[in-house]
């Protein structure tokens, strides 16, 4: 009984103890807050940290994508009689991979610099044909950069330049390999000029010198000071702000480069990324919540407000009343982004088959259809380590065609805008890094919840309490009355030997 007493007494005293704590340290959240601040001192850019190892060589493997549109009636186009008709070529993979060198922290350790060096190798498995085979019809880019130089030139100047690309069999369409396409070809055009002027590259190749190379300088915050300024760009090429747009809200460099975010992400978060390819900063809002790999993630996407990132907040400083016009009347309320290429081609960036954008450019070409799954761009980031976990970056270039006075080649252009390549970047947490996710998520869950789990012991331990007192009460003796037996006479006995057994009891006294 006294061992009874005593579980009873101390599952009781112990299940009440601890249910007070679980319920104390649950609404003081001190656990929580020690390991939110554990976090935020180990996801910092510094050298030891859980996170600096994988930044400076990211482990999961990036993928880039090429879809080529091939434009299958080039004669019916020039001539006006028919909208151009155009067939996705690709995709042709390649794995991409970007380690940062020179990494050098400055400022005391507040800031840390890096140069993300780019180099591409082809994946013929995960390509749909080959590179060196593979023939892709488009605008030629070099003949559409000289014509847009020569613009307000005069009649005379781009009549006699347009007879001369005429002698040398220029056309506005060419065709070459793909191969040919991304990495480089000696174009006629582009050699002739070099004659005139010794510095113009003769070679054309939409990813040329890009193999090997690097966007310049970025200096980030560590986060070592806020926890909201990790990967936070400080400066790119050494500037705070570009000077390539009209508004200083444009030429504002914002986010980080999109390898990581702060910790603790919330939903109502707008995310900042700096993209060198576009020179400027797109905001992200929050979609849905997703899986990846076992690990609960954030998708963050550009959305229809993306009209005021690629239009209302940004108007380029052109050095042409050519794009000037070209701003005005075609990008205007639309999620186009016009953006100067170092030939001088009106190259306009967009999302894959004008996603997002207005339904007449999509229309004005045969062959294009905006499917949100397969061309939104996206990241999906676990909340509480800001890691992204799967991404893809999509985007689309495009070539502005119009008429051009003293160029036969397009007098029956109407500003078309023409769809060269679209590219799919992309990257999935591999399976190592996943796990390690996985296991320092759990701790943090572990962690956090420990006040839930001492209240949960609590009351199991109450609830045995309870059972056993249940129970002693059920099993404690109750007093009975008590019955005088005596011991029968001999005749008896002898009776019972000849009419059985019987228990015979003592008469009680009437008197």
């Amino acid at each position: 009984m006294r061992k009874g007493s005593c579980c009873m007494f101390m599952s009781g005293v112990v299940g009440a103890v601890l249910l007070i704590m679980g319920i104390g340290l649950f609404v003081s959240g001190l656990f929580q807050t020690l390991i939110h601040n554990k976090l935020k001192g180990e996801i910092t850019l510094t050298e030891g940290s859980k996170i600096f190892a994988s930044w400076k060589n990211p482990p999961p493997p990036v993928y880039i994508q090429f879809f080529f549109f091939n434009l299958t009636n080039p004669e019916e186009f020039l001539k006006g009689e028919a909208k151009p008709r155009l067939t996705e070529m690709g995709p042709y993979t390649f794995r991409q991979y970007r380690p940062k060198r020179n990494v050098t922290f400055v400022d005391n350790g507040k800031k840390v610099s890096a140069y993300t060096v780019k180099s591409f190798v082809f994946l013929p498995e995960k390509s749909v044909g080959d590179l060196k085979v593979d023939m892709v019809t488009t605008v030629n880019i070099p003949a559409v950069a000289v014509m847009n130089r020569l613009k307000g030139m005069g009649f005379w100047v781009s009549s006699g330049v347009s007879m001369y690309m005429g002698s040398i069999g220029t056309t506005l369409f060419m065709t070459h390999t793909v191969e040919e396409m991304l990495w480089g070809f000696k174009d006629p055009l582009l050699t002739r000029l070099k004659t005139i002027k010794p510095d113009t590259d003769e070679y054309f190749g939409i990813m040329r010198n890009k193999n090997g190379s690097d966007d310049g300088e970025f200096v980030y915050h560590t986060g070592k000071q806020n926890y909201l300024d990790f990967g936070r760009i400080y400066t790119w090429k050494g500037e705070k702000m570009l000077s390539i747009w009209k508004t200083n809200q444009s030429n504002m460099i914002n986010g980080s480069d999109g390898s990581g975010f702060h910790p603790f992400l919330s939903k109502e978060e707008r995310l900042n990324v700096f993209t060198p390819d576009l020179c400027r900063s797109i905001h992200m809002r929050f979609e849905k919540e997703v899986e990846v790999k076992g690990i609960p993630a954030y998708r963050f996407t550009p959305n229809e407000e993306c009209r005021e990132v690629f239009v209302l907040e940004v108007a380029c400083t052109f050095y042409s009343s050519m794009e000037e016009a070209f701003m005005t009347k075609v990008v205007k309320y639309q999620p186009l982004l016009n953006t100067l290429s170092e030939m001088g081609a009106p190259v306009v960036v967009s999302f894959p088959h004008f996603h997002l954008g207005a339904e007449k450019y999509a229309k004005a070409i045969d062959g294009i259809s905006p499917v949100h799954k397969l061309h939104q761009t996206f990241l999906d980031l676990n909340p509480t380590l800001g890691v992204p976990v799967r991404a893809m970056k999509r985007a689309q270039i495009n070539i502005h065609l119009e008429r051009v006075t003293g160029f036969l080649l397009t007098r029956n252009l109407n500003g078309t805008i023409f769809p060269i390549l679209f590219l799919n970047e992309s990257v999935v947490i591999d399976d190592a890094s996943a796990a390690r996710i996985q296991k320092l998520l759990l701790i943090v869950t572990l962690v956090s919840h420990f006040p839930l789990v001492l209240g949960a012991l609590g009351i199991i331990l109450l609830l045995v309490c309870i059972i056993l007192v249940i129970r002693f009460y059920q099993n404690k003796p109750s007093a009975k009355k008590d019955t005088s037996y005596a011991p029968v006479s001999a005749k008896a006995d002898d009776q019972d030997e000849k009419n059985g057994t019987y228990i015979g009891m003592t008469p009680v006294d009437k008197s």
